[in-house]
Order: structure tokens, then C-alpha cells, then sequence
């Protein structure tokens, strides 16, 4: 059901909201994502509202996970398409920092996956899952929900995110959604825009 989707660009807004909805009994979820937004991460969002009653969506392309050789600044960002795509699924409330806000200023701390971030995309990208799963772990903490949902598709990411939670003791399950396909097959992806 589309409907208002709230933007906070701060930390205290976004608390101040979820502050609102728990005092209210309400369950949270969240979609966390880099944006440019296509239908798999429409098909995320009706999944986190079918268990909780608000939906947030984290829209960040976190510089953390982009190597110097990558282009961090092309990165598509369509956020009024993405906005209307969230509402459409109804989603509560859009997570959007600016970077200054989620790293702030002598920020000094990184999460260092091991384990299921070992091979595979860190043959390639060594960076890749150590800003990942900071970015992640702020979230999380930054949001508060109750799950959030991540497609299989990125099932190393997946992997290393249900390991961190669980090593880490954060209060939320991981939830794997399964890949939403293009007609032809392809796997839906934001990097399809990006490419």
C-alpha cells in the first residue's frame, strides 16, 4: 500500500521516529541497501512489512566499500525514484545520511570480518566486507529493528552479516530473501544501473 514515507537525514530524526513507533508497540524492520532501487528491493520491503509493522529502508552508497580504482562518485542516486518505489511497497521511512553524518568526523572504527568474508569477492576486493559490515553494524545500530532482510543474492554478503549479528551479539535476526529475476534471468541488481 503506498502512503507517506518519512526521509531522515540525521540520527537523532531517525530515533526520534522509531522512539515513537516502539513506544507505540510497533515492530521494526529494515531494508538496508545503496539505493537505485528496482523491483527485488520492492519485493524486500513487502517482506519486512508481512513481520513487522514499519518498514524502514536505508538508502547509503557507502564510500567504505568502494576501492580507490572504483567510482564511487557515478554511483547512480535516483532518490525521488527510489522514494516513490518505497512508498509504493509501503515502507515507513527512508534512512539517508549524508556521509558526514554516518562517519562522522574522526571516526576511527571499522568491523573486521573474518570467516565467511574470507575468498570468493575478497580475492578481488579485499576492502569489500570490512566496509560492509561496519556499515551494516552502524545501521543496525542506528535503526534498531527487529529483522532485516537481505536478497541471496549477494550470499556472501548475506553470510557475513548473519555472522557478524551472531558474533556480535546484535539484537535482530537476519532474514535471506530469495533473488527477484529479470524476465531473461539475470539476477535484478542497483550495479546493472551502475555498469
Amino acid at each position: 500500500m503506498a502512503g507517506h514515507v518519512i526521509v531522515a537525514r540525521t540520527v537523532r530524526e531517525l530515533r526520534g521516529v522509531v522512539a515513537g513507533w516502539r513506544r507505540a508497540g510497533e515492530t521494526v524492520g529494515l531494508v538496508p541497501t545503496m539505493g537505485a532501487l528496482h523491483e527485488g528491493h520492492a519485493a524486500l520491503v513487502r517482506a519486512v512489512r508481512g513481520r513487522c509493522d514499519r518498514a524502514v529502508v536505508s538508502i547509503f552508497v557507502n564510500p567504505t566499500q568502494f576501492a580507490p580504482n572504483e567510482d564511487f562518485d557515478k554511483y547512480p542516486r535516483p532518490f525521488d525514484d527510489d522514494l516513490a518505489r518505497v512508498a509504493a511497497a509501503g515502507g515507513s521511512l527512508i534512512w539517508a545520511p549524508p556521509v558526514s553524518e554516518m562517519y562522522r568526523e574522526g571516526a576511527a572504527t571499522r568491523v573486521v570480518p573474518k570467516g565467511a568474508a574470507l575468498g570468493l569477492e575478497t580475492d578481488f576486493r579485499p576492502h569489500f566486507f570490512e566496509g560492509v559490515a561496519t556499515v551494516c553494524c552502524k545501521i543496525f545500530t542506528q535503526v534498531g529493528p527487529d529483522i532485516a532482510v537481505f536478497g541471496e543474492k549477494d550470499y556472501q554478503q548475506l553470510a557475513v552479516v548473519r555472522q557478524m549479528v551472531r558474533d556480535l551479539d546484535l539484537p535482530l535476526e537476519i532474514v535471506g530473501y530469495p533473488t527477484v529475476r529479470e524476465p531473461d534471468g539475470l539476477a535484478m541488481s542497483s550495479r546493472n544501473r551502475y555498469l
